[in-house]
């Protein structure tokens, strides 16, 4: 068990975008954020891209051992540069996403970081909340609350991440605790980053469109947006969640369009999701802080600035860091699971009551 008072938890991120390793310290006594502290990324190789590649969507079998060795041993690799560590937080990578039926899926064993480490991690923080009827996802909610009230923030606020999926937090940080009723609102607003790197990378043979370059030189063809909010996911209230390829038929949807106008177009779809679901606010928000991948795309946050009825900025206008958001909030989360602090509730994920998820590893 930690000891009172904050501590310093290092979390660790890999998002359905396979683009590599987040690795991020929080001092934080997982109520009250503290201080950040030093971050790490490690890029996957094209090798190690490709393997995880291959077992998207896939449970169990020797093709996902072999994907699990992989993110355990860039997770090691990463995560061994930092010293005097309380607690990891190891998030894996998602493989598979069916709470409904299958449940959840994040590849890498956190027993196997410990004993590499030699510090306790928490891992496997999805499954719980999927046990007890929730979505499993988003969880970085009870992070972006504590984040709320770290810039002092007075009125609702949302945290939007564009990463593989795309999710948005509202908070409000009026409440004293992200579990109370009113203080969060989380959902997967709908697909994100991943549709416009497949097609990139189908078309063009490199991983992102860069700023969003191809997609500012293309229109976007209207009837084909429409279409994709017309998905019962969207008429669906929240908390709900998606897996990486939910919607995948975007890129049958696509497949006439040329290049520039196909990017265009996903990329209309992706704003336009996170406009119909800053519907279901409670209140209207002011600000949208961006976090994730996406926040380096022009024409992505050119598009959701038309969109959406808010001010959208990047996190790093409040002195957040959007690159690694994620990973620190699987450090406080770490925090929050050793001890007994809920990191999930009904209205994040839909679970039936407050949860604290996770697996608990301690060094051999």
């Amino acid at each position: 068990m930690l000891n009172s008072g904050p501590v310093t938890a290092l979390g660790a991120m890999s998002g359905t975008s396979l683009d590599g390793v987040d690795a991020a310290v929080v001092v934080t006594d997982g109520v009250t954020i503290s201080s950040f502290g030093p971050t790490a990324y490690r890029a996957y190789s094209d090798a190690e891209r490709g393997v995880l590649r291959g077992v998207l969507g896939r449970w169990h079998d020797d093709d996902v051992a072999q994907a699990a060795e992989v993110i355990e041993t860039v997770h090691a690799q990463v995560l061994s540069g930092f010293e005097n560590i309380d607690v990891v937080g190891f998030h894996g990578q998602t493989l598979a996403h069916d709470p409904q039926d299958r449940g959840t899926h994040q590849a890498g064993s956190g027993d196997v970081l410990a004993a590499v480490l030699d510090v306790p991690v928490v891992w496997d923080f999805r499954s719980a909340d999927v046990q007890l009827g929730g979505q499993g996802a988003p969880l970085a909610p009870f992070f972006h609350f504590a984040c709320g009230r770290f810039i002092g923030a007075s009125e609702p606020i949302a945290f939007l991440n564009l990463g593989g999926v795309g999710n948005v937090t509202y908070v409000d940080p009026s409440y004293d605790q992200p579990e109370e009723d009113g203080a969060l609102l989380a959902f997967d607003t709908g697909p994100a980053n991943a549709p416009l790197n497949d097609l990139m990378r189908a078309r063009c043979g490199v991983e992102i469109d860069k700023g969003g370059a191809l997609a500012l030189s293309g229109t976007a063809d209207q009837s084909i947006v429409d279409a994709f909010l017309s998905d019962r996911y969207f008429a669906k209230m929240p908390p709900k969640s998606l897996d990486r390829d939910s919607f995948s038929q975007l890129s049958e949807a696509v497949a006439e369009l040329s290049d520039a106008d196909a990017a265009a177009t996903l990329t209309a779809c992706v704003a336009q999701s996170v406009s119909q679901g800053c519907s279901y606010f409670s209140t209207a928000v002011a600000q949208i802080l961006v976090c994730g991948g996406g926040r380096h795309n022009a024409a992505l946050m050119q598009a959701l600035a038309q969109a959406v009825p808010a001010r959208v900025v990047p996190v790093e206008e409040v002195g957040l860091d959007g690159d690694m958001l994620e990973a620190q909030a699987f450090a406080h989360l770490a925090v929050r699971v050793m001890r007994g602090l809920p990191t999930s509730g009904p209205s994040t994920t839909g679970v039936r009551g407050a949860v604290a998820g996770g697996t608990l590893s301690q060094p051999s």
